[in-house]
């Protein structure tokens, strides 16, 4: 199997936290007449991803004639399951030549962990290979240039530093759900930026219901009115108003008269028409009549009386997202009494930089984050382009169209919103799996060697599909979490040191 990544560490391992915090503690024992313990001989740690495999090996200091157990972590990168059966073997071919040095483990000794102890005889310069041969994985891992040291005193000494990083252990890594990590690559995006926005109703879908004629909202139909939140249907009742006499009362009842007046008329012409007893043009006039009858009722409330009563009815289908009615109180003709909002279609405002406006065409996407939630939608189509800037925030707005059959996105939530300019651009991509929000400002992790992980502030570019641009913050190549990096997140919270599970 090629190796895709080489990534060679020699620094202190995480287990080497535990032994120097015993050797302080043991020298802070002695006494001033005692002699300082020297310090130990360097190991190091190794990090290799493959096609199908990640290697993290950590291993004691190299001398001629003293057999040190290796800790060789091999994870499954498929599943980032650890390898829970199969062989191993470890040949060390020195460049100066000879025979290689070849060690066999037919078992872990705990899932994913191997501890091989190869012997060395001659010191000098080696080429490590490591075949891996398990149900979940076959590999062959190349680790060049390990260094075997004639004794201890020419080995170099552990130095003491501080830990970098965010410790996140294999056992860690292997016991999260989900856990996953892939490489930053190169690829095209399209180019976007991000502002902020709201959703507001589309044109035609919401509604004012004002009262059409003064009167008493009626007690009796309040039970029966839909509350804020409720769907109603075209047409339903949704409230009754008992007309008064004067302003707009005593004309409703005219109306009405008239109405019955043109009526009657219309049907006596009709009649007269069959028996040949007036002319044609008298039914004609009679129906204009009734025509003008109807639309002036319609103007006072639109229609016939319930038990003497106004009936108000939804003029379209939605929600109610307000009601101004108290039973028995008088409104006014005019008043405003229900606001109706049809949520099956919204609109996305997004307020664009005037600076930024001419970026944009008619091809521009757009794809947004409504406040509350960590679903990302995408518009269906832009409906315009502001021209002229709002003289306070210097922002053009800008309407996409957003199919919301589900009512997830909610009328009047604020949003973050991605503008596509419609251009491709090429750098740096992750998916979008990586990005963590944090104080508004987009976050990821990056996974230097096993163990060991580091927070990284972005700059994000475009959007497209499952892939992020990243501007700056990532770099080609750097391994980056992608499944449950939320989980690092907690671990860079900790503030205990993690106790190391390795089996040595």
């Amino acid at each position: 199997m090629k190796t895709i990544s080489l990534l060679l560490s020699r620094k202190n391992g995480t287990h080497r936290l535990a032994l120097g915090l015993l050797v302080a503690i043991f020298s802070a024992c002695k006494s001033d007449d005692d002699p300082v313990a020297a310090p130990e001989p360097a190991g190091g740690a190794i990090t290799i991803w493959t096609d199908s495999t990640e290697l993290f090996m950590e291993h004691p200091a190299l001398i001629v004639g003293a057999p040190d157990k290796f800790a060789v972590h091999l994870t499954d990168i498929t599943d980032f399951a650890p390898l829970r059966s199969g062989r191993i073997t470890l040949r060390f071919r020195p460049r100066a030549g000879g025979e290689p040095v070849v060690v066999v483990q037919d078992t872990p000794r705990a899932p994913g962990i191997y501890g091989p102890s190869p012997e060395f005889t001659r010191a000098g310069i080696y080429d490590l290979t490591l075949i891996v041969q398990s149900p979940q994985a076959r590999d062959s891992i190349t680790v060049p240039g390990l260094q075997v040291y004639a004794s201890a005193e020419q080995a170099p000494k552990e130095e003491a530093s501080e830990e970098g990083g965010i410790p996140f252990l294999k056992e860690q890594q292997w016991k999260t759900v989900g856990f996953r990590t892939e490489f930053a690559k190169r690829g095209n995006v399209l180019e976007s930026f991000e502002v902020s926005g709201q959703i507001i109703p589309a044109a035609g879908r919401v509604a004012d219901v004002a009262a059409p004629i003064g009167g008493l909202i009626d007690a009796s139909s309040i039970a029966r009115s839909p509350a804020p939140g409720q769907q109603v249907r075209r047409g339903q009742v949704i409230a009754l108003v008992a007309p008064s006499l004067g302003e707009g009362g005593a004309s409703f009842a005219e109306a009405r008269a008239n109405l019955r007046e043109a009526q009657d008329e219309y049907d006596r012409a009709r009649r007269l028409l069959a028996v040949e007893a007036v002319p044609e043009r008298r039914v004609h006039e009679a129906q204009i009549r009734l025509q003008a009858a109807r639309e002036s009722l319609a103007g006072l409330g639109g229609g016939a009386l319930t038990a003497g009563k106004v009936a108000i009815r939804a003029p379209i289908s939605g929600v109610i997202t307000a009601r101004s009615i108290t039973p028995g109180s008088r409104v006014d003709a005019g008043a405003l009494l229900f606001t109706i909002v049809d949520p099956a279609l919204v609109w996305l405002r997004a307020n664009v930089p005037a600076a930024q406006a001419p970026s944009i065409g008619q091809s521009s996407v757009g794809t947004f984050q409504a406040e509350g939630s960590p679903r990302i939608y995408r518009a269906q189509r832009m409906v315009s382009t502001g021209s002229v800037i709002d003289s306070l925030s210097r922002t053009v707005p800008v309407i996409y169209e957003i199919a919301n059959g589900d009512g997830s996105i909610r009328v009047g939530a604020n949003a973050r919103v991605m503008v596509g300019t419609g251009k491709k651009v090429a750098g740096v991509t992750v998916r979008k799996s990586a990005i963590l929000d944090e104080n508004g400002r987009p976050v990821a992790y990056v996974q230097p060697d096993g163990e060991s992980f580091e927070k990284r502030e972005l700059t994000l570019g475009g959007s497209e599909g499952e892939n992020v641009l990243v501007l700056s913050g990532i770099k080609e190549g750097e391994r980056v979490v992608t499944g449950a990096p939320y989980q690092v997140k907690l671990a860079s919270l900790s503030t205990s040191v993690p106790a190391h599970g390795h089996e040595h």
